[in-house]
């Protein structure tokens, strides 16, 4: 498989993100781009790619270039399958936050486990909705639905 080289968010008409999401898609887009599996099967263009991920239209959008800036694909999701597992993860996200500041070690524990465990989902949802769009391993699909979170919260 190849790998993403350079992931962009377009935020264009989202409001702005509270600092706790603006942390989230950071850390997201350092460990993407630190480590990653992305494919296009059936496409003639080899990686390494450029992605940029938006929402138009009440659909999540992946623009897809070579590292060159060569156009190699561009597809469109339903957002309708990402709504109740993207509540969710920030339902808990927020707890987790929360829990932070006030709760002992273990009870964060708990937490984020079961944050982990929403991520996971979220995960496994987008890698189907890839499905003969794009490859991409559970570590990727997870930092990519992360994004898809930040993106999903402003939309």
């Amino acid at each position: 498989m190849t790998h993403i080289v350079h992931i962009e968010i377009d935020t264009t008409g989202l409001p702005a993100p509270t600092p706790e999401i603006e942390q989230e898609r950071r850390v997201a887009i350092f460990d993407l781009l630190e480590e990653n599996s992305f494919a296009l099967p059936g496409n003639d263009a080899e990686g390494p790619f450029r992605v940029v991920l938006a929402i138009r239209d009440k659909r999540l959008v992946f623009d897809v270039d070579t590292e060159d800036g060569t156009h190699a694909a561009e597809f469109h999701l339903s957002l309708s399958p990402f709504r109740q597992v993207v509540k969710d993860y920030w339902q808990i996200c927020e707890s987790y936050f929360a829990a932070v500041k006030r709760l002992p070690p273990s009870q964060i524990e708990a937490i984020d486990m079961a944050r982990r465990g929403i991520h996971n989902e979220g995960a496994r949802v987008l890698q189907e909705r890839l499905e003969g769009k794009a490859e991409v391993d559970t570590d990727t699909a997870r930092r990519l639905f992360t994004l898809i979170c930040v993106l999903h919260f402003g939309g």
